[in-house]
């Protein structure tokens, strides 16, 4: 068995985006007489415990709550906190979640914590935001040698993958998706959905828009607000997630009359945001940035018909059939921060029936076979973590 000391900023029960979705997902998968799994994560909550175990982690928290100076002290105190741990439990590996994991990740190599360590690119903003703000220079000579010195480098998409050769990585990076979530594919009880409706006050003849996650300004959801104005009052909008930007999606909606037309949900489990697919009509989250996305291949796996953006890694799996003759459609584009594309997309989607039961289909048996979890925390057994493995051997 061997030891692998992960560094995330966030996890679980408090925080689930894409890359603790995937954290998850991979090491429920890894039997633990192959690998035992420690996380270093932050301690977003005075009443999160110092040290639980989810799954097949054992996640230790540091920090002290939602304080930003909290925050800004992450990286000296995961750094420790994994020296400390080091000391007892003699990790074999190392594994960055995210590219500003790789700041802990240094320093506690500086404080002898010794061997190979894997990088996983799931970043949503862009490469500039990444790298190149004015409190991120100064630090980027941590970050690039972070880079350089990695035994493996795995990304998320297409779109990822070509940063850590830009930061002086040398090797092939391994391109590993994330996949769908399972709770999407299920069947609920329909009085479970009945009532769900219900609340939604979803009455016959309405269509319901859905759009699922953090509410940020690179989700666009204020792009799909203004659209409502475009479409008829018989079309609704449901937002599931929470965020900074709750407060002034609200006030957007109610500056332009639409407030009656927008559920704000908040944030739920994955078990309800999959009823909530259940129950909507068209998916819609035009991004203006995004790493991957699970929110959309999770839409697909739930049948829903997908009307996005094909900004980062979405390209890699969102076809349209104007804007790519030459794939079987998946979904249908918009350019960033354009709500009258997104109105024609909803009113085709609702137009020809027959033609985007065709689209829904073939999106869904693409999530299936390619963004498996099962498949992907072998790929990742075998293509990130057995490397580690095998320079341990040498």
């Amino acid at each position: 068995m061997k030891r692998l000391l992960i560094f995330s900023l966030a996890y679980y029960p408090s925080h689930i985006s894409g890359a603790e979705i995937a954290i998850k997902e991979i090491t429920d998968r890894i039997s633990p007489e192959d690998i035992s799994f420690y996380m270093v994560t932050h301690r977003f909550s005075h009443t999160a415990p110092r040290v639980e175990r989810i799954g097949n982690v054992e996640v230790h928290r540091v920090g002290f709550g939602p304080a930003y100076i909290s925050k800004i002290l992450f990286v000296p105190l995961a750094a420790l906190k994994a020296a400390q741990l080091n000391r007892k439990k003699k990790f074999d590996a190392l594994w960055a979640m995210m590219t500003y994991m790789l700041f802990p990740l240094v320093l506690a190599k500086v404080l002898g914590v010794r061997g190979p360590y894997a990088l996983t690119l799931q970043d949503g903003d862009p490469y500039e935001k990444v790298f190149e703000r004015w409190f991120i220079k100064p630090a980027a000579p941590i970050l690039n040698w972070g880079f350089r010195n990695a035994t493996r480098v795995s990304a998320i998409s297409h779109y990822l993958a070509v940063w850590p050769k830009r930061r002086g990585y040398k090797y092939d990076v391994v391109m590993i998706p994330n996949g769908a979530s399972l709770e999407s594919a299920k069947t609920y009880p329909q009085d479970e959905l009945n009532a769900l409706a219900a609340k939604l006050n979803d009455k016959e003849g309405e269509v319901l828009l859905l759009s699922i996650g953090r509410l940020v300004h690179q989700k666009s959801i204020d792009t799909v607000i203004r659209t409502l104005a475009l479409l008829p009052d018989t079309i609704r909008l449901v937002v599931v997630g929470d965020g900074p930007d709750r407060y002034a999606l609200t006030m957007l909606a109610k500056e332009l009359g639409l407030s009656q037309r927008v559920t704000f949900v908040g944030q739920v489990n994955r078990e309800e945001t999959a009823k909530y697919r259940a129950v909507c009509d068209i998916f819609v989250l035009p991004s203006r940035s995004e790493g991957q996305g699970i929110s959309f291949l999770s839409s697909m796996l739930a049948g829903l018909p997908v009307v996005a953006t094909q900004v980062g890694g979405i390209a890699d799996f969102l076809f349209d059939a104007k804007r790519n003759p030459d794939k079987e459609p998946t979904g249908w584009a918009v350019d960033v921060d354009s709500p009258e594309q997104i109105a024609d997309a909803v009113k085709e989607i609702l137009a020809d029936p027959v033609q985007t039961k065709k689209v829904v289909a073939a999106a869904k048996q693409m999530v299936e076979v390619k963004y498996n979890w099962e498949r992907i925390a072998k790929d990742m057994q075998s293509q990130v973590f057995g490397p580690l493995t095998a320079k341990l051997a040498k």
